[in-house]
């Protein structure tokens, strides 16, 4: 906030002082009438909502309260008393709104919280990283910034003598075929010039469109450079032509996105594609590890970062089945290699064991797979996996598993008899199988299978209490203050970021996706998508997004910087974050819990 801005707020806000157990606000005040910002002390919310979690929540110097009760003009739903001799700066309700709207800074901390304290954190983590780093650019620059230009474009019918005179004379890699309509086409490359003209003696009047290759993949001026690069790294191109309303714009090259350490995703994904064996396979799985590191010190978020890491995750898998496929004389065309748990819901971080399976095609009238080649196959992915430095499995959730090859059928009926029959302890155990996602094979073997299993748990109200109740079993790390409830370990005070946070938001996601017949797998993605569903306000599951973006990249970071505590790549000392990570951090939990809160009133009944 300005200064002016400030002192607007201290001027229009009276002092008041409180003795410990002494009440602030109740809910039978009514309508709250002035937002309390803490100058000294502690203030404590018990009874009502934050009971329901067993709990209360502490506000402390720096903090304000209630801001969702007094923005909505609502009486709070919880007794806050002093926990502490305390003073506050009580700013009445028409005061705020009016600096609210004089201030923008001060009105978007109103409405969005948590949202505004993850992108504090972001910048004092890009800024922790940045020297660690090479890079010239961010990511998350829009296509729109990297595009200065318009691209050279012709009409299909230009000659090719035409179209390469002017490659030649501007000293461009490509030209990018238009309609009349300024809508991409194609695209010849110099990369093409070989194979499409000169092996084939085309002439140089043959027109341009008959050599191009098309359809060509577009991208938006408002897709970012990490768009781009998934774009390229996935289909094996160098351009991407950049639109607005169908015309072009622009165009983004390969050379354009990346100077990471003399490391780019295209190379990395390029090197995983090409390894011949298992040991370039191991090295690229090291070259993953390099570049996350690199795009971290960029300020990537979160959501991004860990798609990255399944992505090439993915890339690395999938030739590795394709490797050992061919060694075996399998056709892949018959299986679905699947990811599941946080690969299969692209959510991978960089200390990751391996949860995978296979679906076998068991086409009428074809003979019945032989399972013991399968097996053998798998047996020998999984260990290759292991070597490339993604651990077996403890619990055996792999492909070498004879419960984990199993035809397309024998996987509906198993996927139907947990949802009908199974226990509690059952489903928990058997959670991370409906975070499947296809990898290589034939797809539709997934596909058909994520149909059958959405439609068969969305008509199960005691399968989706069951889930609700397993999703409950672990509560928001919060004490009875609402502070942060930490494990003592080696001298510090420690919080598994997986046990007792993203594991939480994940299977609320999930519960949530299934009931209402989402079929995303991602924790984002189903968030964004049943938020609507459920009646819930934009910045109210924009926050459950933010939570638990944040707690990912908490883990990456004690991943990447060897910080975790006790030999668990998830467990963090809580009294080293900074001040900005602590509070967010609080913030996080205190949403978890707020979530968990919806859970129970949905489902506990």
């Amino acid at each position: 906030m300005s200064p002016a801005h400030v002192q607007a707020f201290v001027a229009a806000s009276r002092e008041r002082s409180f003795v410990a157990g002494e009440v602030v606000v109740r809910p039978e005040d009514g309508p709250v009438a002035e937002l309390y910002f803490i100058r000294s002390g502690a203030i404590t919310g018990r009874r009502g909502l934050s009971d329901l979690a067993g709990g209360a929540f502490q506000y402390e110097a720096g903090e304000l309260f209630p801001v969702s009760a007094v923005l909505a003009r609502r009486a709070v739903t919880t007794r806050y008393s002093a926990t502490e001799d305390s003073t506050v700066l009580a700013l009445p309700a028409d005061a705020m709104q009016k600096l609210a709207e004089a201030s923008a800074v001060f009105g978007d901390f109103l409405n969005r919280r948590i949202l505004r304290f993850l992108e504090l954190s972001r910048s004092a983590l890009q800024v922790a990283y940045a020297s660690r780093t090479l890079a010239e650019q961010s990511l998350e620059t829009p296509l729109a910034q990297l595009c200065r230009q318009a691209p050279e474009t012709c009409l299909a019918d230009t000659s090719l003598e035409d179209a390469l005179t002017r490659m030649q004379a501007l000293r461009i890699g490509s030209m990018l075929v238009v309609d009349a309509a300024d809508v991409p086409v194609g695209i010849l490359t110099r990369s093409d010039i070989l194979a499409r003209i000169t092996l084939p003696r085309l002439p140089l009047s043959t027109p341009i469109g008959e050599v191009m290759a098309h359809p060509v993949l577009t991208l938006t001026h408002l897709h970012t450079a990490q768009d781009a690069a998934l774009l390229m790294s996935s289909h094996g191109i160098r351009h991407v032509p950049v639109t607005r309303d169908k015309r072009a714009v622009g165009l983004v090259s390969e050379r354009d996105l990346f100077a990471l350490q003399r490391l780019s995703l295209k190379q990395v994904s390029s090197g995983l594609r090409n390894a011949p064996d298992v040991q370039g396979l191991q090295a690229g799985s090291q070259e993953i590890r390099r570049l996350a590191r690199a795009l971290l010190g960029q300020g990537v978020q979160a959501q991004q970062l860990t798609a990255l890491i399944s992505h090439l995750n993915d890339v690395l898998t999938s030739r590795l089945v394709e490797i050992t496929a061919e060694k075996h004389g399998l056709d892949l065309n018959a299986c679905s290699w699947i990811a599941l748990g946080s690969e299969g819901r692209s959510e991978q971080t960089i200390a990751t064991d391996q949860d995978n399976a296979l679906i076998l095609a068991e086409p009428p009238g074809a003979p019945v797979p032989d399972k013991q080649r399968w097996l053998a196959f798998a047996r020998e992915v999984n260990e290759a996996l292991d070597v490339c430095g993604y651990p077996l499995c403890k619990g055996n959730i792999m492909a070498s598993n004879p419960d984990c090859c199993l035809t397309l059928g024998e996987w509906e009926r198993r996927f139907a008899d947990w949802i009908d029959r199974g226990t509690p302890k059952d489903l928990l155990n058997a959670s991370i199988y409906f975070d499947f996602r296809s990898l290589v094979g034939q797809a539709t073997l997934a596909d058909r299978l994520r149909a059958s299993v959405t439609r068969h748990a969305q008509g199960n109200p005691r399968f989706l209490r069951q889930m609700a109740l397993n999703g409950l079993s672990q509560s928001a790390p919060l004490n009875w203050l609402g502070q942060i409830d930490t494990t003592a370990m080696d001298g510090l005070d420690t919080l598994d970021l997986k046990l007792q946070g993203t594991a939480i938001f994940v299977d609320v996601a999930r519960l949530y996706a299934l009931s209402k017949g989402v079929v995303a797998t991602g924790t984002r993605e189903r968030f964004e998508a049943v938020g609507p569903l459920l009646g819930v306000p934009e910045p109210e599951h924009q926050a459950w997004v933010g939570g638990f973006e944040f707690l990912q990249m908490l883990r990456l970071r004690a991943q990447l910087d060897g910080t975790a505590v006790g030999g668990n790549a998830n467990r963090i000392a809580v009294n080293h974050l900074n001040d900005i990570d602590r509070r967010i951090l609080k913030e996080t939990l205190r949403v978890l819990r707020t979530l968990q809160q919806r859970v129970k009133l949905d489902y506990e009944r």
